[in-house]
């Protein structure tokens, strides 16, 4: 049985390489056209699965060209591609600009990601121990479905609120750890998030509404972990930036490999909040790695490399 379960997207990424984002009305000359396997759910079960993790992908593709493609490239990297339906709907896509700065502006059609149901979750295994990650490029009441399956199952809930939107209190309450960004903890809370205090406060008001650990990632400012027991700003690696896209996915594979490879049960309460600051790092280091190359999943590190990296 899998350590990690991933329910979410898996999206085909269309990507080309521009000087700048053209602005409305304005056409642009870019680079030749990459088909890259992407969707937040996939890049999360890869980013963990390439650093030694056990994991598993629930979601949907399409019966097309993009679906084969997406299911080859899980089984190439030891995700467990069984609960992987393929659907009559077409695989989602997104479109990807890139600009000469490394950031991106993304458009994404869901396509068969919209049809991953309640039904789905609950035909799966929930590992007891381990950890399920969430997103949200997949229907919100099947993310909320898939939480209570998790609690039901002494599973720990790991919710990326990506993309960011409105989800219901309950979600956040089920949530074991919550790792926004800054765009996304402002979304959720109603509060301006422009620095490391502001993050701070917003996900206090988290806190109070049932959220056990908030994680802040808050790209070249590092990391922010807020829970009942500390708050700790955890300061990210300097590198060349090429591609942002996968990042804050590379930080979750990263954070929930290390946690459980570091057993976060421990009942002691500052080996606990050791644990957490460990996991976080080492999420920071994979985020970091992930800049460095173009595309999502291609950028996505293994384990050696974070290893050589870290020393």
């Amino acid at each position: 049985m899998p350590d990690i379960l991933v329910i979410g997207s898996l999206n085909a990424d269309l990507v080309v390489r521009a000087p700048h984002f053209p602005q409305p009305g304005e056409t642009i000359s870019g680079e030749d056209l990459q088909v890259i396997p992407g969707g937040k759910g996939a890049n999360q079960a890869v980013a963990a699965a390439r650093l030694g993790a056990s994991v598993a992908m629930l979601g949907r593709v399409g019966q097309d060209n993009f679906g084969d493609f997406l299911l080859d490239n899980l089984k190439s990297n030891k995700v467990d591609s069984q609960l992987v339906q393929r659907d009559a709907a077409s695989t989602g896509t997104a479109i990807i600009v890139v600009d000469s700065n490394g950031q991106n502006s993304i458009v994404l059609s869901s396509g068969a990601n919209g049809k991953v149901s309640s039904a789905d979750v609950h035909r799966a295994s929930f590992p007891a121990g381990g950890l399920l990650l969430l997103q949200l490029e997949i229907p919100t009441p099947t993310v909320l479905s898939a939480a209570q399956r998790a609690k039901q199952n002494n599973m720990r809930v790991v919710l990326n609120p990506a993309p960011a939107k409105e989800i219901p209190a309950e979600l956040i309450s089920l949530a074991d750890f919550l790792i926004p960004n800054e765009s996304e903890l402002g979304l959720l809370t109603g509060l301006p998030v422009t620095d490391i205090s502001s993050a701070e406060k917003a996900a206090k008001r988290l806190l109070e509404r049932g959220a056990q650990n908030v994680i802040v990632t808050m790209g070249g400012k590092g990391a922010l972990v807020v829970s009942g027991t500390q708050v700790t700003h955890v300061d990210t690696y300097k590198v060349n930036v090429v591609d942002t896209t996968a990042a804050g996915d590379a930080f979750i594979g990263g954070f929930a490999a290390q946690l459980l490879e570091s057993d976060s049960l421990l009942s002691n309460v500052q080996e606990q909040a050791l644990v957490l600051q460990k996991a976080v790092r080492y999420g920071c280091a994979c985020g970091a790695l992930a800049t460095t190359k173009f595309g999502a999943q291609p950028s996505l590190p293994t384990k050696e490399e974070v290893e050589k990296f870290l020393e």
